[in-house]
This record gives structure tokens, C-alpha cells and sequence, in this order.
């Protein structure tokens, strides 16, 4: 039997194409294994993420599974392949792709990362780590203009997770990302668990980093798992680097950062990640319940706001 479906009466759809639009709830990554649950069961949550590369073909059941499941979900498309941070622009051919998949799917969100993957024409199947220097922040500031003009909307750029850093960089991950939003007014992506993972791996505090973020900015969250990888450095020390794989339960420290973000935020749109080690749907649902108890408890900002408070746009 199917479940109750995941929208309400009043949940708010476009005045323009009568999509549904994404509310402040929790909302799950579509990955091929549980497609046909999704469509067999409609389970109830709030909102779907898929990435755009994976829709970029002519047609097929991927495509048409989308386009059922669009009727009844509000939908976010996640880019992985666009290489905002390249030096050489953007791929024309994957920008066109990329506005063919919004274009044709409408989401509410479209997302990709502050990142880049392609060098003389080779892609690389990785999303690599930029310096955070004045050049690098003009290069993808400029890519982003791009994106941005082709699909004529805003985009969100996702905070990356990282395990080096560059001696070259001149300003703190959260300056490089506070100033993308500055210079090009797009919104955030803010990925706890790479918030998480950055932290730890190179010893900084992660509420010094969301507290820096222009947080008005913040559209979507991202939490998932990650993967603890113990060693021993040149000096004999016993240490952990943590990976983000997305092949897991969401970690105890991410849910509490998650916390605390909504705490300054209140509630906003939140996807589960797991993206290796695929569980089965049930295990997956339960995993954004976790998500969405958090999310209705947090305090909306307007009614965090004393009396007399200035109000934030």
C-alpha cells in the first residue's frame, strides 16, 4: 500500500510553473537503488536532491522516473562536474547540458561546488581543493557569474571538505566563501559534515567558521557520514584525518553543529547525503527523520528575534 504523499494542502508551488516548491524539511539524495521504492511507495519526505549529471541524457527511465517524481516532490539539482574553480572557464558543452537538466526539470535549487575538476581538457573525477588567494577568488567568482547568467538564476555554492591546505593562501576558507557570495550574489550550500571534517583535519573551530558566513545566504544543508582513518605522522603521533565518503550514519559532532547552525539560522531546507554503502530506503528515511525532528525544533529567526530587534532580510 502506498504511504501518505510527502505534501500538504498548503505547501506553496510557483506562481509561474505550479512546481512544488522546497519547504524547510528534510529531504533525500535520489540514487538509482531506490528509485522504484520512490515510485512503487511515494514514502514521506520532503523533498528530493539528484545530480545533474545524471539526467543529462536525451531521454531513458532515469529521466522518466524524474519526471514522475517531479509531480510529487519538490526538487534540487546538485552539480558535481561543472569545475567552478577552473582556470580555464567553463565547458561550454556541460554548462549547456547543466541548463538543459534545469531547464527542463525546474527545480527550486540548483547547486554545485566551490571546486575544481578539469586541466587541459582532462577531466578528473574528483572535486579538488582551490588556494584561497585574490586570483582564485576572481577565477571562480567569474565562473559563477557565468553559471549564473546562463540558467538566468542564483545558484547555491557548497563549502568543500578538504585535507590539505596551500601555503599560497592568503585569507581563511570562510573569508574565500563569505566573498564569493559578495562579489556574485549567489547563496550557500553550508555542508556541516565538511564543516565537520575541516575542522578537525586542520585544527580550526567550526563555529569560528559559521559564524564568519554571510548565514543570510544559506539556502540548503548538507549532512551525511564520514569515514575515520587513523595513522601515524612523521613524528611518531597517533592521528585520525576524516574522510568524507558519505557511506555512513551522520555522526554525533555533525548532528550537534547541525544544531548549533540552526540554532542561528532556524529551520532550512536539509538533505541526508549517502552516496557509498547505500542502505536500503527504510534505513535512509529514518536517517532524515533524525533530521527533520531537529528541524521542528528549531526556532524560526523571526521568533527568535526580542523585542525591539533589527529584523534580517
Amino acid at each position: 500500500m502506498a504511504a501518505t504523499l510527502p505534501v500538504r494542502a498548503d505547501t506553496p508551488r510557483s506562481a509561474r510553473h505550479g512546481r512544488l516548491l522546497i519547504p524547510a524539511r528534510a529531504g533525500v539524495g535520489l540514487r538509482h537503488p531506490h528509485v522504484t521504492g520512490f515510485l512503487r511507495e511515494r514514502p514521506a519526505i520532503g523533498w528530493l536532491e539528484v545530480h545533474t549529471e545524471n539526467y543529462m541524457s536525451a531521454g531513458g527511465p532515469r529521466r522518466a522516473a524524474l519526471e514522475t517524481l517531479r509531480r510529487d516532490y519538490p526538487l534540487s539539482c546538485h552539480g558535481v562536474g561543472l569545475s567552478l574553480g577552473s582556470a580555464e572557464g567553463l565547458d561550454d558543452a556541460h554548462l549547456a547540458r547543466v541548463a538543459e537538466v534545469v531547464n527542463r526539470f525546474e527545480p527550486d535549487l540548483v547547486s554545485e561546488h566551490v571546486a575544481w575538476s578539469v586541466s587541459g581538457g582532462a577531466y578528473l573525477n574528483d572535486l579538488l581543493p582551490l588556494p584561497y588567494t585574490e586570483e582564485a577568488l576572481g577565477v571562480i567568482s567569474a565562473n559563477i557569474d557565468r553559471m549564473q547568467t546562463t540558467l538566468r538564476r542564483q545558484v547555491l555554492v557548497e563549502n568543500p571538505s578538504s585535507y590539505v591546505s596551500f601555503e599560497a593562501s592568503t585569507m581563511a576558507e570562510w573569508q574565500f566563501m563569505a566573498e564569493i557570495v559578495a562579489r556574485t550574489g549567489c547563496g550557500l550550500l553550508l555542508d556541516v559534515n565538511n564543516i565537520h571534517l575541516s575542522a578537525h583535519n586542520h585544527r580550526f573551530d567550526a563555529d569560528t567558521y559559521v559564524d564568519a558566513l554571510p548565514l543570510e545566504a544559506v539556502q540548503e544543508i548538507h549532512v551525511a557520514g564520514h569515514f575515520i582513518q587513523h595513522f601515524v605522522d612523521d613524528s611518531g603521533a597517533r592521528r585520525t584525518i576524516l574522510i568524507d565518503d558519505h557511506g555512513d550514519h551522520v555522526s554525533p559532532p555533525v548532528w550537534r553543529l547541525f544544531e548549533a547552525v540552526l540554532s542561528r539560522l532556524g529551520p532550512v531546507p536539509t538533505l541526508v547525503e549517502w552516496d557509498a554503502n547505500i542502505p536500503d530506503l527504510p534505513v535512509l528515511l529514518a536517517e532524515a527523520a533524525k533530521a527533520d525532528a531537529l528541524l521542528q525544533a528549531a526556532t524560526p529567526p523571526e521568533r527568535r528575534r526580542g523585542p525591539g530587534a533589527p529584523h534580517v532580510a
